[in-house]
């Protein structure tokens, strides 16, 4: 469970959305934050006015030796880390088929390899507490799947695997682990922050991947999430007694998730007596 008594905040990505804006509600409570973003430049400002409460670090989590720095230097100013935010992350429009592999392991390297990394460095300073919380940013994109951000899925899914298998090991050792699954927002994912593949075959143009591409271009910056809102809502589960696992953010990502769960339920309930068909027969 996360300390309440000035708790010490460690968030990646705070450049732009959710990290943004969690960074600022965290300083404004009071508490301290460790403002991190490749370019330190862009969130000087959320540090302005706060003091020694505020440590803003340049930080790429796919650079090892940036991520350790990090962490050091946040132990090192405030002695502890009781909440990791693991915001730092991007999408990638492509269908599979279109790909590029080079783009696609640099997606993986940011959006789970970066996100591990961290765990894995600020963990043993939980450890040595006895006690933390580690937010990791999915997406309702980790619970269901669209054309065209099928890499994107993938980065998600992982993240939920690996969140769950976390949550489990570490919850004996007084850690917790909160899933974050946020639906449309008016953050820079659908617009300048995501990447696209050069490689886009006629064959997927309507109806499908193609066709993704034009509707996440046309949505972005009219979408129903807040992001402010959303921080709020992550600040309020970290502070429950009962925090959930998963955690969704806005009305489209519960409907999703809502439909995936039906859609899941009608394939094993029509072909229950064929899976159940496949274990050896009793005695």
């Amino acid at each position: 469970m996360m300390n309440r008594s000035d708790p010490v905040w460690l968030i990646t990505g705070c450049s732009t959305g959710f990290g943004r804006e969690l960074a600022k509600l965290v300083l404004e409570r009071g508490w301290r934050a460790v403002i991190t973003a490749r370019n330190p430049d862009q969130v000087t400002d959320i540090a302005k006015g706060h003091g020694e409460r505020a440590l803003v670090l340049p930080l790429d989590v796919t650079s090892h030796a940036q991520v350790r720095h990090a962490v050091d230097e946040a132990v090192r100013q405030f002695g502890r880390i009781d909440v990791l935010v693991n915001n730092a992350g991007y999408g990638y429009l492509a269908a599979i088929e279109e790909g590029e592999d080079d783009a696609v392991r640099a997606l993986f390297e940011t959006n789970v390899f970066g996100l591990i990394d961290m765990a894995k460095a600020v963990l043993p300073v939980m450890r040595g507490q006895g006690n933390g919380l580690i937010v990791n940013a999915s997406s309702i994109g980790g619970l269901s799947s669209f054309a065209a951000t099928g890499y994107y899925h993938g980065t998600k899914y992982a993240v939920e695997g690996i969140s769950e298998s976390m949550a489990i090991e570490l919850k004996p050792l007084g850690i917790g682990v909160l899933i974050v699954e946020p639906g449309p927002f008016r953050t820079n994912w659908a617009g300048r922050s995501i990447k696209q593949s050069a490689i886009q075959i006629d064959a997927y143009a309507a109806a499908t991947a193609g066709e993704r591409r034009k509707q996440t271009a046309e949505r972005s910056g009219s979408q129903a999430g807040d992001p402010v809102r959303a921080a709020q809502a992550i600040i309020d589960a970290a502070l429950s007694d009962t925090p959930p696992l998963r955690l969704l953010l806005g009305k489209a990502a519960l409907g999703l998730a809502r439909k995936k769960l039906e859609f899941m339920r009608g394939d094993f309930d029509a072909w229950e007596s064929t899976t159940i068909g496949c274990d050896f027969p009793a005695g």
